[in-house]
């Protein structure tokens, strides 16, 4: 019998729940990568922007952000963190939340300070604001397709390397819930795991599942499976969800019935926006994809000078 209910597996993950430090970490990174050619071996060039050197720093500039597209915002808190960072001679003000829907036309906030700083750090905030944004709009139409029912829409760990955190924040703001954060904070037996116990006489998945409760009991557990006949054993080992990997709607109709309360029930595999339809009535607890992160694009927002 699972321990660990739906609720607990499955989170939004919030703005204030984020490491600044470690945003403001990235933010330093693209700024040297900017300027100074940061990831280059070696760099010939003297660090700094010749295009804004041009102008004094006592000229104040005035720009507003845009939304050329309609779209679900998100990334907005970055903005002052990214000012921040390349000076605090700026500040920048908005009316709107992320997640919030924009249409198109709309003014997403307004930035003002000096003309130098704006200039070298106008193309740090588009690209991670635009690119966050993505990740919303995409998630919400996803998360759209499965209402009216209670199946919840999560995310996968196929994200680009240490943006993580900030990418399941954007599918948060965009409606979905997020799957676990890495591999530290939930038990997932996969295709793999299990291919060891199969090769391993002196391995079973029950035995490994007890040993894992005795030493992680704050961590849920999940096993993937392939076919039907593997629903029994993972309902033996008690563990508290079981992802469906690339099952037919059939398939996936006979492993809810067989799994009934015994455990949650997690469809993934191939997941694109068109099946979302099929899969809602079907009683899942969750449905797991990582196209709205990794097959996203990024959404036209511009930075025009006022």
């Amino acid at each position: 019998m699972k321990q660990f209910s739906k609720d607990t597996l499955s989170q939004r993950i919030a703005w204030d729940d984020l490491d600044k430090n470690y945003i403001q970490t990235l933010i330093s990174q693209a700024l040297e990568e900017d300027l100074k050619g940061k990831g280059l071996k070696q760099v010939t060039h003297a660090p700094g922007d010749p295009s804004s050197e041009i102008f004094s720093n006592s000229i104040i500039g005035h720009a507003q952000l845009l939304a050329r597209e309609d779209c679900v915002i998100s990334g907005l808190p970055l903005i002052p963190l990214v000012l921040g960072v390349y000076g605090t001679d700026c500040s920048f003000q908005t009316d709107l939340i992320d997640g919030a829907w924009v249409h198109k036309g709309t003014t997403i906030g307004t930035l003002e300070g000096s003309a130098h700083t704006l200039l070298k750090a106008e193309r740090i905030i588009l690209n991670f604001i635009q690119y966050l944004s993505g990740i919303a709009t995409l998630t919400h139409q996803y998360s759209k397709r499965l209402h009216p029912s209670k199946t919840r829409l999560l995310d996968t760990r196929k994200t680009i390397p240490v943006y993580r955190m900030l990418s399941k924040y954007a599918f948060a703001c965009g409606g979905g819930y997020n799957h676990r954060f890495g591999l530290f904070d939930r038990v997932m037996l996969k295709d793999n795991h299990l291919a060891i116990f199969s090769s391993s006489k002196a391995m079973h998945l029950k035995s490994a599942v007890e040993k894992i409760r005795t030493r992680h009991p704050d961590l849920p557990i999940e096993v993937e499976v392939d076919h039907l006949e593997q629903i029994p054993i993972a309902l033996e080992a008690e563990v508290d969800c079981i992802l469906l990997d690339n099952f037919s709607i059939k398939e996936l109709t006979k492993a809810i019935d067989k799994i009934g309360d015994k455990a949650c029930t997690e469809a993934s595999g191939g997941i694109a926006l068109n099946h979302l339809g099929d899969l809602k009535s079907l009683g899942l607890d969750f449905i797991s994809t990582g196209a709205p992160i990794h097959q996203s694009q990024w959404i036209d927002i511009g930075l025009d000078w006022l």
